[in-house]
């Protein structure tokens, strides 16, 4: 008998209690995700492991160290999964010098038929991870084979584009189901004090990719853009929803230490489903309770903006706004040129936000619902942090469909300096959504604690008191410890501590009822070929992969 998952979330409680109906056989036992107490403190030359609910456990499914299927037989980069095989895993003792860190970054998991590889008739499996590479020297896409030998465990699928030129470092991904292509994101974006200048150097956008071995790779930043693109996600209507993170100017004086609002949340419109290379590129625009008028960009007023009252009121419980999608380019009167998505958004009067980086719809809403987090400046010395959303937040969109050109907007959550630089999503359950910490390596010695995967009930007023469940406390692996140690040094390259991203819950169901927020997750339980499966990454360090289960 199949069961629709059940939740019942205590806010602000030591436990969460979660009974999920099992898949495919009978009810299964209730399991209680009880909150870890603590994050993981920094301190030098301390590599504590990872902590998560009692109830749990993770397994690596992917290891920096495994050579790629298929990487370059004459030693160039990259050659491993989370090293480029520029220098040794390891420095010597004394040294600073190591292989340049990949980073893999956001998991879509994906469940597929016929799938190969390099190798004639080596066995793939059927089960697969696909991941672009935010560091490294190259920018590159690889497919974790979850049933596969460790020969065949992860395949190099592309380096190149269609044309030869080589892929940008990577940050997002998803599958498009209308398309049939899988989406990756670069954030690379466009400074204002470049764009001033003239300097329109965004090279960052969205690339589509075959499934199968080898993939090709388009760039289709002509439709889409160039931005700091970052989170990305399809509703049913086959739009494509766009998070960007990009950073914007340092304020003067006492906002030296924050940053202007410069990122947006897009939608593009394709002009068809199944073909991305035109269409509508829109952004958010949100309505001032004050005024009446839309919140927008002040060039040469970063004070302004990290100071206004329309800041302060977007990060303020109970507030509401009004909003509406506004266009920046349409491919049917401005071509395919690619072109500064950010600039287009500040012309167009769109809302600029701190660092939006990921979103996702809410399970069950139609796809009317839409939670995306705000990283925030990720310092403790910022003066947005009173109020100003320094410390970042978490907003939800409500709309009465994906495709609807107006909607209201709110402050979900209030984050604070021990839940802050919120990056990756993912809905646990239809009421349960999971955001993980990437406050970085200068955060975390401010307030002595690593990363937090946490989990928040969508049905609970958060103004009213509680907080979310700690279901992960990451440690900090031997290598990023090496590398935190090391990363004031001259010329290192590589990153400290260990980073929560790509938080992934999926069935991998490739059609459109896979899509993420079609259907209620029902993680940890069932069988069958489209049981729910729940993976991230520990980047940084050694890059691993992991899969979170239930303890036997």
């Amino acid at each position: 008998m199949r069961k629709r998952a059940l939740v019942a979330v205590m806010s602000g409680a030591a436990s969460i209690a979660v009974a999920l109906g099992a898949v495919g056989g009978g009810a299964s036992p209730g399991v209680s995700l009880t909150d870890v107490p603590a994050a993981n403190t920094k301190t030098a030359g301390y590599a504590p492991p990872n902590a998560l609910s009692a109830e749990l456990r993770e397994t690596a499914v992917a290891r920096g160290a495994m050579h790629l299927d298929g990487a370059a037989t004459d030693g160039s980069p990259p050659q491993y999964y989370g090293y480029d095989g520029d220098g040794p895993m390891l420095p010597a003792l004394g040294s600073n010098v190591e292989s340049s860190k990949t980073e893999p970054d956001k998991n879509t998991y994906l469940v597929l038929d016929g799938q190969h590889g390099p190798e004639a008739g080596a066995y793939y499996g059927d089960h697969f991870l696909f991941q672009g590479h935010e560091g490294g020297t190259i920018g590159y896409i690889t497919r974790v084979n979850l049933d596969a030998d460790a020969a065949h465990r992860v395949t190099l699928m592309a380096s190149t584009d269609v044309d030869g030129k080589p892929l940008p470092l990577f940050d997002g991904s998803t599958w498009d189901p209308f398309a049939k292509r899988l989406l990756f994101t670069s954030e690379n974006g466009t400074s204002p004090s470049d764009q001033r200048a003239g300097k329109i150097n965004a090279s960052g956008g969205v690339w589509s990719a075959t499934l199968d071995y080898p993939s090709k790779v388009t760039d289709i930043s002509g439709s889409i853009g160039r931005a700091g693109f970052e989170g990305i996600q399809n509703d049913k209507d086959g739009n494509v929803w766009i998070v960007e993170d990009n950073t914007g100017d340092a304020g003067t004086g006492a906002n030296a230490k924050a940053k202007q609002p410069n990122s947006f949340v897009f939608r593009f419109i394709p002009s068809h489903k199944d073909d991305l290379s035109a269409g509508k590129l829109q952004a958010l625009q949100v309505i001032s309770r004050r005024t009446n008028q839309p919140i927008t960009f002040h060039d040469l007023q970063a004070d302004a903006d990290i100071t206004s009252p329309d800041t302060a009121e977007l990060y303020t419980y109970g507030a509401s706004f009004d909003t509406k999608w506004v266009t920046v380019h349409d491919t049917a009167t401005d071509g395919t040129t690619p072109f500064d998505a950010n600039k287009a958004a500040k012309v167009a009067g769109a809302t600029p936000f701190k660092r939006p980086e990921n979103g996702q719809f809410r399970p069950g809403t139609n796809f009317g619902q839409f939670f995306f987090d705000s990283t925030g400046d990720t310092n403790a010395q910022s003066s947005a942090d009173n109020g100003l959303g320094g410390w970042g937040g978490i907003f939800q969109l409500t709309q009465n469909g994906p495709s609807a050109n107006t909607g209201r907007l709110e402050l979900f959550y209030q984050t604070d300096e021990a839940h802050t630089g919120l990056d990756n999503v993912a809905f646990l359950t239809k009421n349960q959504v999971v955001f993980v910490e990437d406050a970085g390596d200068t955060l975390h010695t401010q307030r002595n604690a690593l990363d937090s995967a946490y989990v928040f009930d969508v049905t609970h007023d958060y103004s009213k008191g509680g907080q979310p469940i700690r279901m992960l406390a990451e440690g900090r692996d031997p290598s990023a410890t090496v590398d935190s140690g090391l990363s004031s040094t001259t010329n290192f390259q590589n990153e400290g501590d260990n980073e929560i991203t790509g938080i992934h819950v999926s069935n991998g169901d490739p059609s459109r009822n896979g899509l993420l927020g079609a259907s209620d997750p029902i993680p940890f339980f069932g069988h069958g070929t489209f049981r729910w499966r729940v993976f991230y990454t520990a980047q940084h360090g050694d890059n691993v992969t992991y899969e979170i289960e239930t303890l036997p």
